[in-house]
């Protein structure tokens, strides 16, 4: 059984910055691509980062380019989201998910695992 545990998330102020992580068991994690996706309040869930399976092509939405990155060390099981330059905008539910390929530039469709989501709040 897949599990996604994402930590991290919390209260921070305009132009500040976190780290989120997401440690994942139950599968060989370094043969799948691993993303993050976001969720505001009162909207769909959005795509925000992607790195492929190996950790050397990442792919970003256009509203976090340059301001977050995406990396993953495959001997912890783990990928991690640095946010920087955080604005009220990215205020969401954050969620962790791994892809059933190599790499997927994005597509929703090819996520199959997600976990519970972590909480980023941005202050104004």
């Amino acid at each position: 059984q897949v599990q996604l545990a994402e930590s991290g998330g919390g209260l921070v102020q305009t132009g500040g910055s976190l780290r989120l992580s997401c440690v994942a068991s139950g599968r060989t994690f370094s043969q799948y691509a691993m993303g993050w996706f976001r969720q505001a309040p009162g909207k769909g869930r959005e795509f925000v980062a992607e790195i492929n399976w190996s950790g050397g092509s990442t792919y970003y939405a256009d509203s976090v380019k340059g301001r977050f990155t995406i990396s993953r060390e495959n001997a912890k099981n783990t990928v991690y989201l640095q946010m920087n330059s955080l604005k009220p905008e990215d205020t969401a539910i954050y969620y962790c998910a791994t892809s059933s390929r190599p790499w997927s530039r994005g597509i929703s469709s090819d996520y199959n695992y997600w976990g519970q989501g972590t909480q980023v709040t941005v202050s104004s």
